[in-house]
């Protein structure tokens, strides 16, 4: 198992300030097709925003979405990773939270959101990798 520094691609980091509405961090999110956002101080994490909070914390309770602060019902205690973690170690850490989004630090630097669905897909190639190694060595054919 390798670390998530394989995982990670210069992505453009989608974020926002903890002064926006929710309902214009909602929009950012679709339109860069993602289920949660980075919420920053400047250059510090100081929160994230997902689809979850925006269904348990704006929608449920009746807020409007225009007037709500996303600051006000951000995830404050954020889990964070950092790019020499394992992807089980990862994992466990998105299990044990019950999240699935994890900010990805290198040397201190902010530099990915992975998701859940990122580290379930790169575990279905690794082993799609190991099944076709282990056909090849049973058949005694090179794999491709």
């Amino acid at each position: 198992m390798h670390k998530v520094k394989v995982l990670l691609r210069r992505q453009e980091l989608v974020s926002a300030t903890r002064d926006e509405s929710v309902l214009d961090v909602v929009h950012t999110m679709a339109r860069a097709r993602v289920g949660a956002i980075l919420i920053l101080d400047g250059s510090r994490l100081v929160g994230v925003f997902s689809e979850r909070d925006l269904m348990t914390r704006v929608v449920v309770p009746g807020h409007d979405p225009a007037a709500v602060r996303v600051g006000e019902v951000m995830t404050r205690d954020v889990i964070t990773a950092e790019s020499d973690d394992t992807r089980s170690a990862c994992v466990e850490k998105m299990r044990k939270v019950g999240c699935r989004h994890l900010p990805i630090f290198d040397d201190g630097e902010l530099v990915a959101m992975l998701s859940m669905r990122d580290l379930l897909r790169d575990e279905i190639q690794e082993q799609e990798q190991e099944i076709e190694s282990l056909r090849a060595y049973l058949h005694q054919q090179p794999p491709h």
